[in-house]
């Protein structure tokens, strides 16, 4: 029996190179994105070029998405011309993408009625990890679809947790998002705090990596917020649509998420300051704004 045909729907920031990664893993590639330039990239190192969802459908036994948020995937596979309008019985439907999981859970009863199953497994790692193909990926569906998927996920990442049932990964990724949400601003407000007390940041967040407050958040985005470098890896806007999404079903489960709900504004406040297509880091220029202090 042939190797499966991938399809992959979504190259932005994340989703083109993963895309790569797969096709350097061996893996037979059908692709589409809204604009073209991404498909044409990788339709020369090997890709093939579909003009629509349906169309991947049509030629794809797995079907990968990698999508902005919940409207847009439930349009590329509830839509007219999306995936489920042309899906193959026993087909796998893998969505990578970060939304609601109530959107995920009725995507996935979707997808059984056509005779396939779904799995919701969004990721972590930011650009550095889909490039680097060391992803932390949180898995929500069925065991079976997940043994099947598994090669794929190993040409993607490094850590990857099956969660549970359908919507599983979603409320992970909900969980993930609110940590490094919160931990990206409190790096941010101490750092700046430092800077305007007249001690150098540089050396505090040196010191601070040393002890309790060593993170991944203060050893990449602290070194981010220091440099000036703001290039989007994951854009503020995106991250401000997952803390909505993360206080959406805190609501729904009766959950108070307050802090989340605070850095979520701050994020939200960016956005409206013309700031969200920076990346998450760039959240210490709200800091630095009140503060009335740059770290540069």
């Amino acid at each position: 029996m042939s190797d499966p045909v991938i399809g992959f729907i979504g190259l932005g920031i994340m989703g083109k190179p993963m895309a790569r990664n797969l096709l350097k893993g061996g893996f037979s590639l059908v692709v589409h994105n809204r604009s073209r330039a991404a498909v044409d990239e990788l339709s020369k190192e090997g890709a093939q070029a579909a003009a629509s969802s349906k169309e991947v459908a049509q030629r794809s036994e797995i079907i990968i998405t990698m999508l902005p948020d919940s409207p847009d995937v439930d349009l590329v596979y509830a839509g007219d011309q999306g995936i489920l309008s042309a899906v193959k019985p026993g087909s796998l439907l893998i969505d990578m993408s970060s939304i609601s999981p109530v959107v995920a859970r009725k995507l996935a009863a979707e997808a059984e009625k056509h005779g396939c199953d779904m799995l919701d497994a969004p990721v972590s790692g930011g650009e550095a990890g889909a490039i680097g193909a060391t992803l932390s990926i949180m898995i929500g569906g069925r065991a079976p679809a997940v043994e099947r998927a598994m090669p794929i996920f190993q040409a993607l990442g490094k850590n990857l947790v099956h969660v549970g049932e359908a919507g599983a990964g979603q409320i992970t990724k909900a969980a993930n998002q609110m940590v490094v949400g919160t931990t990206i601003a409190i790096v941010g407000e101490a750092l700046v705090l430092a800077k305007k007390a007249g001690v150098d940041p540089v050396k505090v967040r040196q010191a601070l990596l040393g002890g309790f407050a060593q993170s991944k958040i203060l050893e990449a985005h602290g070194q981010k917020m220091l440099d000036r470098n703001f290039k989007p890896g994951f854009r503020i806007r995106l991250h401000e649509k997952d803390m909505k999404i993360a206080l959406a079903t805190g609501s729904e489960y009766g959950v108070p998420l307050m802090v989340t709900g605070i850095v979520g504004q701050m994020m939200t406040a960016m956005k409206g300051m013309g700031n969200g297509d920076l990346d998450h880091s760039g959240l210490v220029k709200f800091v630095e704004e009140l503060a009335k202090k740059d770290l540069g």
